[in-house]
């Protein structure tokens, strides 16, 4: 696919990208407001190449907060991210990147060692992406990691033998690159909506809502290879970024009006409660699937029961787990409030950086205590060749390679929750609370 250079079109690609990249926050527990209801077992899917004995978070060689200071020689990480143009500035990802290993300069260190962070801030054009890469290796990075970067250099890097390790792919080029990514982004996400679609609900046909933008087309073309891989036939209907009720209400209906057995909608933020209460007043059951974006405490605490009959990609058990502690209490200065107000769910896309950061930091804890020296390259190849990781937070598996067409990709599975009642977002049963992907990838 050619990758446009003009800004709007930029702007749009990417956005499709953080749409299924913005769940990845989930990882680290839930929503903090979210279901009190009793977890689920969290065995993975039959089909998961993650043994079900092993879902429980991996032990790095000592926990950060509690390793003191590192004591082994400074290594450099360099980062690239994209900010300060219009429609693509994402500073949070770097801020909390950045947090995360001041953090652990006092705590562990990247196993045992301190890290010295360069950044460098690309603008959304393959220029200054190409400046990026060649500062950074040229102050002498052992690892770079992508924040979110339309063009990753990864010629230079490869040639420099500079590791690249990024969170989210956002175009077709990425899930091939020299490079390994802890999440499929929209790939990852289309296919797991397939995957329920078919084998939860035994879904022949479906109905699809989106937005008609660029970006928003992107996922839903995705959507509709992913089903049409899984053999089941769709209607898409589109509308705008933001309707009024009535029009929100006249997609719900159109979309449903060939008595689909299933209803996926691809909107957010506004969208979600709108859709939602189309759906409602319409008097819809038929199942629905949408992204996590619309399980958050905003959207639900609006429409409470209109959200009856919807399931959510992405979205986690709400537990108190020793990540999220740990993530509250070095995010909480950087947010600006109480360590008690930090809320996963409401870290938008800078949680991202942090999860990048805080994962790397596990593997880099268990490849030392498996006596491989720390170094960039090492990281790299651990990450790719090893088994029995997770993301941080402990409940998606690393599958690196698993899937040669997305060779880049390390993660393919997703929890899902779905909406119990009485305000309640709540997991779903296995086998469907970690869903994979991989076999409806488009």
């Amino acid at each position: 696919m050619k990758r446009s250079t003009t800004v709007g079109s930029r702007g749009s690609r990417l956005v499709a990208a953080l749409m299924a990249g913005s769940l990845i926050i989930a990882a680290c527990g839930g929503d903090d407001d979210g279901g009190g209801s009793e977890p689920a077992a969290t065995e993975a899917p039959a089909d998961s190449m993650a043994p079900a004995d092993s879902m429980a978070p991996a032990d790095s060689s000592a926990p950060a907060d509690v390793a003191g200071p590192p004591t082994g020689p400074e290594m450099i990480v360099g980062m690239v991210n994209t900010e300060g143009t219009p429609g693509l500035d994402f500073p949070d990802m770097r801020r909390f990147a950045e947090a995360a290993f001041e953090y652990l300069n006092t705590s562990g260190g990247f196993g045992n060692r301190p890290v010295k962070f360069e950044s460098c801030v690309a603008k959304g054009s393959p220029e200054t992406s190409q400046a990026c890469a060649q500062e950074l290796v040229g102050k002498g990075v052992e690892l770079v990691l992508v924040g979110l970067d339309l063009f990753p250099d990864y010629k230079t890097y490869e040639a420099a033998g500079v590791p690249v390790i990024g969170i989210l792919p956002i175009l077709p080029g990425d899930y091939t690159a020299n490079a390994l990514y802890l999440s499929g982004g929209t790939a990852t996400s289309v296919g797991q909506m397939a995957t329920v679609a078919k084998e939860k609900f035994n879904a022949a046909s479906v109905g699809i809502v989106s937005a008609d933008n660029a970006g928003a087309n992107q996922v839903a073309a995705g959507l509709e290879a992913a089903l049409t891989k899984a053999g089941i036939t769709f209607k898409t209907v589109k509308g705008g970024d933001n309707e009024t009720d009535a029009g929100y209400q006249g997609l719900m209906r159109e979309a449903s009006k060939d008595n689909p057995d299933l209803l996926i909608s691809l909107y957010s933020d506004a969208g979600c409660i709108g859709t939602m209460r189309g759906y409602a007043t319409l008097g819809l059951d038929i199942p629905v699937l949408t992204t996590g974006i619309c399980s958050d405490e905003d959207v639900i605490s609006v429409v409470g029961d209109e959200a009856t009959n919807w399931h959510f990609q992405g979205v986690a058990q709400d537990r108190d787990t020793p990540e999220r502690a740990e993530l509250r209490r070095v995010l909480a200065p950087v947010i600006g409030v109480p360590e008690d107000e930090v809320k996963s769910s409401g870290l938008g896309l800078g949680g991202l950086g942090y999860i990048l950061v805080m994962s790397l930091r596990d593997y880099a804890n268990q490849m030392v205590a498996a006596g491989t020296e720390m170094t960039g390259p090492n990281l790299f190849d651990f990450l790719k060749t090893s088994t029995g990781l997770f993301v941080f937070g402990g409940e998606t598996p690393v599958e690196c390679g698993a899937v040669p067409a997305y060779s880049s990709v390390c993660a393919f599975i997703s929890p899902w929750s779905y909406y119990a009642g009485d305000g309640v977002v709540a997991p779903m049963e296995d086998p469907f609370y970690l869903v994979d992907s991989k076999k409806y990838l488009p």
